[in-house]
């Protein structure tokens, strides 16, 4: 079993800065791409930010040059820098990884969502 564990979210004033934690922990053999998603109240899910096993990232337009995501392999877990945050960016934040389970083949993969870590802007 996977599983995915969120830390860091809280309550800050417009303006300020968080960082986000996801620590991943069970039997798999690699981590391949990680990334952060988020839902505000009454709306979907989306995409904030991944990075891939070699560093690779991507964001949303509406993070861009504020947010900064990275990840040490070594310890299996991913961070999300936050910074200049706006009430726009109260939401619940998702950790989600793809894990490849098993060295041998088949090769088998298994997509893991956190429980979700608060983040509140406050204006």
């Amino acid at each position: 079993q996977v599983q995915l564990v969120e830390s860091g979210g809280g309550l800050v004033q417009a303006g300020g800065s968080l960082r986000l934690s996801c620590a991943a922990s069970g039997t798999f053999f690699s981590i391949n791409d990680m990334g952060w998603y988020r839902q505000a109240p009454g709306k979907q899910r989306e995409l904030v930010a991944t990075i891939t096993s070699g560093g690779s990232t991507n964001y949303a337009d509406s993070v861009k040059g504020r947010f900064t995501i990275s990840r040490d392999n070594a310890k299996n877990m991913v961070y999300l820098q936050m910074n200049s945050l706006k009430p726009e960016d109260t939401a619940v934040y998702y950790c989600n990884a793809n894990v490849r389970l098993t060295s041998t083949f088949p090769r088998r993969y298994l997509e893991v969502w956190g429980q979700g870590t608060l983040v509140t802007v406050s204006s």
